[in-house]
């Protein structure tokens, strides 16, 4: 009979998190990921299988406990306002965020460039993410303009995402910019709703 787990999974896996956010999936070593979780590498690997176990559990938790709540004031009966107050606390997180902080920039954005490139497994959670990140803005723009074509709230969509995007990585080397980008970005939703007066 094999023994229980005798440690807090979630606080595991929160902590996980953390090192895969500052570090990456590739830059995170097993040695910091024990030293975080203060688990055996053994205790990991029983509980996670492997790293990448454990950094799947890490994304599911990202997209639970990060990404959906934010996204939740798009999707869930989305007020005029919607798409500014979206792209303001975006702004607000960035602008808050201390330098040293390990939760800078999007987890999932910021594996794109390493891991994404050549797991196919892990470019399909990020092509969900963005492609859930769109449906949530057009959900958010189809509040502020019900009358707008389905092609003017496609280009609309994708133009916010792409700022959405932009900003979320430069979020991780360039504060100031993320913030700039987002402004214009809402400054640009401000002119939206002004032609439709």
């Amino acid at each position: 009979m094999g023994r229980s787990q005798e440690f807090d999974t979630t606080a595991v896996v929160a902590a996980a998190l953390d090192v895969f956010w500052a570090r990456g999936y590739e830059g995170a070593s097993l040695g910091d990921l024990e030293s975080a979780t203060g688990l055996s590498r053994s205790s990991l690997y029983n509980s996670f299988t492997n790293k990448r176990g454990l950094f799947d559990a890490a994304v599911q938790m990202y997209l639970e406990h990060v990404i959906r709540p934010r996204l939740r004031g798009l999707t869930t009966n989305p007020g005029a306002d919607a798409v500014d107050d979206y792209l303001y606390s975006l702004e607000h997180a960035i602008g808050t965020m201390t330098a040293d902080s390990p939760r800078r920039g999007c987890l999932l954005l910021n594996t794109a460039a390493g891991l994404g490139a050549h797991d196919d497994a892990v470019a399909a959670v990020i092509r969900a993410y963005r492609q859930e990140l769109a449906v949530a803005i057009r959900s958010g723009l189809q509040a502020t303009f019900p009358t707008e074509t389905d092609a003017t709230l496609s280009d609309r969509t994708r133009i916010l995402l792409s700022c959405t995007v932009s900003a979320l990585v430069l979020a991780r080397v360039d504060t100031e910019e993320a913030i700039a980008t987002l402004e214009s970005a809402r400054r640009l939703n401000t002119e939206w709703q002004s032609r439709n007066t």
